[in-house]
């Protein structure tokens, strides 16, 4: 088949990429490369079935694809806040024209929601039944709101054009091609070990965060997107095990060998205090369960690190 993957420079899209050209698919990477990086394609740009172009979402996009992943869209505080009014954008007017694409051409459409759309939940864990605790007008609202949005519109998209959609509510991924300036906990707290510098908790640790291996998370896409027509989601893919943000320091810490120590720093506003996808529906729907473990997927993000930082110069 031939797919098209928005966002598809980006961490968790470049993977996909990977995945989709293993699976002996063609791919079509569009990217505007805001976050996303051409050093995650660069290994894939002389594949013969593979295509990268600079395209940025909020405009419409006019290609020939049997299938759709829409993963563009900044997905950390530190680049989501970054430009907010454009973050919302990204979210709804993408969403409005990959959706316009897919039906345009007949293709199936898999978008890429989040956990942040249970907001700072008041239910734990989070069934995929939960409507969400979110601060519309807050910091976090761009992409909160926004991605709330894109899910309303590939679902009037299937009621109103019988388009075959696939939402994914994604909780927190990592591995190798994290962004190492994304500000988020795990490529934060392994550059500051690395480094030897001080790491930087906001509150008191105690909040906690549910981390899926990348790989994990590419396996449960692929799966999802084959499910029959009738499977639409929204559907949670994470994995289920919890750890407070100071445990997560710690391991990394005891991981890197690093001598950093723990500093902590005020709460950021609307930061969710606790995160964990009920995966129940996945496990049933998908037979899909993540694989790696913590310590495995962690040893792993921090041999690339390694290796990032060694070719910058530390």
């Amino acid at each position: 088949m031939r797919y098209l993957v928005t966002g598809g420079a980006g961490f968790i899209g470049s993977h996909l990429c990977d995945r989709l050209l293993a699976d002996g698919h063609e791919v079509l990477c569009a990217d505007n490369y805001f976050t996303g990086s051409r050093q995650n394609i660069r290994h894939l740009l002389g594949h013969p079935d593979f295509e990268a172009m600079r395209h940025d979402v909020t405009f419409p996009l006019y290609v020939e694809v049997d299938r759709i992943f829409n993963l563009a869209c900044p997905a950390s505080p530190v680049h989501y806040q970054n430009d907010p009014v454009q973050t919302t954008k990204t979210s709804v007017h993408g969403a409005i024209n990959v959706l316009g694409l897919a039906k345009r051409v007949g293709a199936r459409v898999f978008q890429a929601s989040t956990s942040e759309v249970y907001g700072d939940p008041l239910v734990h864990p989070q069934t995929e039944d939960y409507w969400g605790n979110v601060n519309p007008i807050g910091l976090r609202a761009c992409y909160d709101e926004g991605k709330r949005c894109a899910e309303t519109l590939f679902f009037d998209y299937r009621r109103q054009h019988r388009l075959e959609i696939k939402v994914a509510r994604i909780f927190n991924t990592y591995g190798p091609r994290m962004h190492p300036n994304d500000g988020r906990v795990v490529s934060n707290f392994i550059v500051q070990a690395l480094n030897n510098q001080p790491i930087t908790i906001y509150g008191d640790g105690s909040q906690t965060r549910s981390f899926c291996y990348v790989d994990d998370m590419i396996e449960a896409f692929v799966r999802l997107m084959d499910t029959p027509a009738e499977v639409t989601g929204p559907i949670n893919l994470g994995n289920p095990g919890e750890y407070t943000i100071r445990e997560i320091a710690e391991i990394i810490v005891e991981e890197t060998g690093s001598s950093s120590e723990l500093v902590f720093q005020p709460l950021p506003a609307d930061d969710p205090k606790c995160r964990k996808p009920d995966i129940a529906q996945a496990e049933d729907v998908l037979d899909w369960h993540p694989a790696v473990t913590l310590r495995e997927g962690l040893a792993r993000t921090i041999a690339y690190f390694e290796t990032l930082l060694s070719n910058h110069g530390g």
